[in-house]
């Protein structure tokens, strides 16, 4: 057996549903580290946590837009004597606009965190996960059901998340839970770094709270379910989803994004 303690470790968690995701798992009696780029943040989240009586998380801060990303979370572990138990995988942004008029480096960089970097966390810690008997939980979004034109690239990459877990959940099945978190529009920083001002991606009876979508992916995880969409109306979308034809899917992404634009624009 190894000597070093299991901690959950969450991407991404210094705003929305990284942090909702770390206090619930805090809450839950789990060890954490927290992983993201601002430090201020991490760092209060972790005295939060501390105050509430749980074990003050590692505090890893780190641009996991960089290459070696499962490098650096798992030497600074080791420098605590710790090891993933559970890896959470939420770091991730969206770009809303065409993809022939948003910056390329930006739209890579997106590719780089939400799928590059995903699929690299998923796959280095699995050993550890299966030796602590835990899990994977991977961020998707609904969006991953469908094309979306007006948000192209993110649209794309939560695709591969979703299809990147299901899969993993089936080679895995027996060792390591592996979830996928596809939640619809949340109230969070999300819209601000895409680019969406005004009533933001949906209207507010489509919306689940953080605290909500984070909840679900835990208990989601801790029951070894495959797909996890909180939220009644986002379970209704995906049925829908999945029986309307992709063209007509297709026209009605791009004609709501059209709304927002002109709506923006107006």
């Amino acid at each position: 057996m190894t000597a070093l303690r299991p901690v959950t470790v969450i991407t991404g968690a210094s705003a929305g549903i990284g942090t909702a995701l770390a206090r619930v798992f805090a809450r839950h009696g789990h060890a954490l580290a927290l992983v993201a780029r601002r430090a201020e943040r991490l760092h209060a989240l972790a005295d939060e946590i501390a105050a509430a009586g749980q074990p003050r998380p590692i505090v890893i801060v780190a641009d996991l837009q960089q290459p070696g990303a499962a490098s650096v979370i798992a030497e600074a572990l080791t420098v605590h004597g710790a090891e993933p138990q559970y890896m959470v995988n939420n770091a991730g942004f969206g770009l809303v606009g065409s993809a022939l008029a948003r910056d390329r480096a930006e739209q890579l960089a997106m590719i780089d965190l939400n799928v590059r970097t995903l699929a690299e966390l998923s796959l280095a810690f699995v050993d550890s996960l299966e030796r602590h008997q835990g899990g994977l939980l991977n961020v998707g979004s609904v969006a991953g059901f469908l094309p979306g034109p007006g948000m192209t690239v993110y649209y794309a990459s939560k695709a591969f998340v979703l299809s990147f877990s299901e899969a993993l959940h089936s080679e895995l099945l027996g060792r390591v839970r592996v979830t996928v978190l596809c939640p619809g529009p949340v109230p969070t920083e999300f819209g601000q770094r895409a680019g969406v001002k005004g009533r933001g991606l949906a209207p507010p009876f489509f919306s689940e709270s953080p605290e909500k979508v984070a909840e679900a992916g835990y208990r989601g995880l801790m029951a070894g379910k495959r797909v996890v969409v909180p939220g009644v109306i986002a379970k209704l979308a995906v049925l829908v989803i999945r029986v309307v034809p992709r063209r007509l899917l297709l026209a009605a992404v791009d004609a709501r994004q059209r709304r927002r634009r002109a709506a923006r624009s107006a």
